[in-house]
């Protein structure tokens, strides 16, 4: 009898505490979007477009924090050592939530493993661009060039693993001809030399695209959106050039470390949610070059999902392609 109340004394106390811990107040801090690069950038960008919107009538401020470093790597491992309090989350991408395993021999994370979906932000699909005095005025010249002139064409790229870079490989490869890659420090270095003649082609984020084109310094050959964009309505897409394998973009996620209370991951996104259901702030981002993802492909389930299949796709293509790892 003292055995059996003794043991219901303990299961009293343990769910008084297990509810208890639920019942904390959140947020009782500010909660940082981690964005592994320097301000700036095309992540830190949207990074701040989303902080400032989600902060919008929220308890408390949401803010992000740079941490540069490796590609995007040093920020994305902090992240996913941090504390699972729901107080830190990550800005994650393409480079170092997909393809980083295979451009990196020791990788600090997992980005399957160590991070729980959130939400999938909108998209910036690739825009090929070149110099507008360039040699090709089409997207099927330049393929026909490079069929015929095996390594010929010359595309640069942002660095080695680069959106850019792996785009660019993946291209290649679905036209069956070779390209020459040349790999810059950073965009602005590339698109210096592409306005210069020096290059043939970059593969460009469509968000500082729609700028370099609306500028006059590039022509847009072709984007690898499913559709054509909004703001380049004259540009066909890779699918329409016989490229279908070019369906392809920049993708971004907030992403929580593994174990994170779901009741938190739910707050965060019901923010994110309130962002996309707010007209005028989407729409100054299709403006700008983003977009959005049907509503079904934005839960943190989903995103879970794309981040493996994308880490599969970008570590086949790194591998084909022989770029080197780290």
């Amino acid at each position: 009898m003292k055995k059996l109340t003794y043991l219901a004394i303990l299961a009293l106390v343990l769910t008084s505490s297990t509810g208890a811990h639920s019942a904390d107040p959140y947020p009782v801090r500010p909660i940082s979007l981690v964005v592994p690069f320097a301000p700036g950038g095309a992540t830190d960008a949207l990074a701040r477009h989303f902080a400032d919107r989600m902060s919008k009538d929220a308890a408390q401020n949401i803010i992000v924090e740079n941490v540069a470093g490796a590609g995007g790597t040093i920020g994305a491992a902090r992240v996913a050592k941090a504390k699972p309090d729901g107080y830190t989350f990550l800005v994650g991408h393409i480079g170092y939530m997909a393809a980083a395993p295979g451009l990196y021999k020791q990788l600090a994370y997992d980005p399957v493993a160590d991070f729980e979906g959130v939400a999938r932000l909108p998209d910036t699909p690739m825009v090929l661009v070149t110099g507008s005095g360039g040699r090709f005025k089409t997207i099927q010249s330049l393929i026909e060039f490079s069929r015929q002139n095996n390594g010929g064409l010359n595309l640069g790229n942002a660095g080695v693993g680069s959106a850019g870079h792996l785009v660019a490989a993946l291209f290649s490869t679905a036209m069956n001809a070779d390209v020459t890659h040349i790999s810059y420090k950073g965009n602005a270095p590339a698109i210096t030399d592409l306005v210069a003649g020096r290059i043939d082609g970059i593969f460009d984020q469509s968000n500082t695209a729609v700028a370099h084109v609306n500028g006059g310094r590039v022509s847009a050959l072709a984007t690898t959106a499913k559709q054509r964009l909004s703001q380049m309505p004259d540009v066909p897409t890779m699918i329409e050039a016989g490229l279908p394998e070019l369906d392809v973009a920049t993708w971004y996620g907030i992403y929580a470390p593994k174990h994170t209370p779901p009741d938190r991951i739910k707050w965060i996104y019901e923010r994110f949610k309130a962002a996309m259901n707010d007209q005028s702030f989407t729409s100054k981002l299709v403006e700008q070059g983003y977009m959005p993802v049907a509503p079904e492909l934005s839960t943190g389930k989903a995103l879970a999902e794309h981040t493996k299949r994308e880490g599969q796709l970008w570590q086949k293509v790194i591998a084909e392609a022989g770029i080197p790892s780290n």
